[in-house]
């Protein structure tokens, strides 16, 4: 049915059309506005409070999955290590999948870079795959679809 909400089974990392990884958790997407309170005095001598949008402001992008072979992440991490933010400032989109790999969101980001990569918390005794978070910042996402 049409009106069902979204399964979300997978999640993928997508830049210039082509998939950069594949996560099993995302948050943050999405935006908000900072709300500044206004007094006014009506005719008739009564205060009021407008509420006014101030300032906008966009999540922060959370992804996590478990650790693979793959570098990219880290290999787009490094660039703004080594300061080359004309090289790792990005537009690129959050696909959101089902189970069968087919489309059924799409957010997409502007001049995003990487702000944090982290690798998994290792425990030798534990059973528990290990997982990678990349946090991405940028300065603005829509949804497309």
């Amino acid at each position: 049915m049409a009106d069902d909400p979204l399964l979300g089974f997978n999640f993928g990392l997508e830049f210039q059309g082509a998939i950069a990884g594949y996560f099993t958790e995302c948050n943050g997407i999405g935006s908000e506005n900072e709300v500044i309170d206004h007094k006014v005095v009506d005719d008739s001598g009564r205060e009021i409070t407008k509420k006014i949008p101030g300032r906008l402001k966009w999540g922060d992008i959370t992804l996590k999955r478990g650790i693979t072979e793959d570098m990219q992440i880290w290999d787009w991490r490094e660039d703004v290590v080594q300061g080359d933010m004309d090289g790792a400032r990005k537009n690129g989109s959050v696909v959101m999948m089902d189970r069968n790999y087919n489309t059924v969101a799409r957010w997409n980001f502007e001049n995003a870079w990487p702000s944090k990569v982290s690798g998994p918390s290792m425990k030798s005794d534990s059973n528990e795959f290990g997982i990678e978070e990349l946090v991405i910042v940028h300065e603005g996402i829509y949804r497309e679809s």
